[in-house]
């Protein structure tokens, strides 16, 4: 079984097999290049649409992959998303603002354990108030019965 594909631009190569004069790939894709404000505006639409459990369907939408959102909060995490400051250098950030950028992360991985234990918490604080109830009730029942 073959496959034979039609295209609707012209080869090109000559009759004789040679390249022609222009490059072959002059109308081609390009590298799409995003602003500063463009990438925080991404993020943001993303880390959105991740709490709504969309992430996945935004990056599709967008035509973004994963490793640019990772690339993008590593750089927005180190302050150099926000714009250069006079004096400032522009490009990877520093050790120390690599630094900040990985105990923000950490300090906000902590938040969210803290607040689901805590939530955890309560719950079981819920549940045991519940199963007292329900024991104390049938306790209650017993005595009767045997009354």
């Amino acid at each position: 079984m073959s496959i034979s594909t039609v295209s609707s631009q012209p080869s090109p190569t000559h009759d004789d097999g040679s390249m022609s004069s222009s490059h072959p790939r002059a109308d081609g894709p390009r590298r799409r290049r995003f602003t500063p404000e463009q990438k925080l505006a991404h993020l943001a639409a993303y880390e959105e649409a991740c709490e709504q459990q969309q992430g996945g369907a935004y990056l599709r939408r967008e035509g973004l992959y994963s490793s640019l959102i990772t690339e993008w909060r590593r750089l927005r995490d180190a302050d150099v998303l926000q714009g250069k400051q006079p004096g400032q250098a522009v490009g990877r950030p520093s050790k120390e603002q690599a630094e900040i950028a990985r105990l923000r992360r950490e300090l906000d991985q902590t938040r969210q354990r803290l607040d689901r234990t805590e939530t955890a918490l309560e719950i079981m604080g819920k549940a045991r108030a519940l199963l007292e109830d329900i024991s104390e009730s049938a306790d209650l029942e017993t005595k009767r019965k045997k009354r």
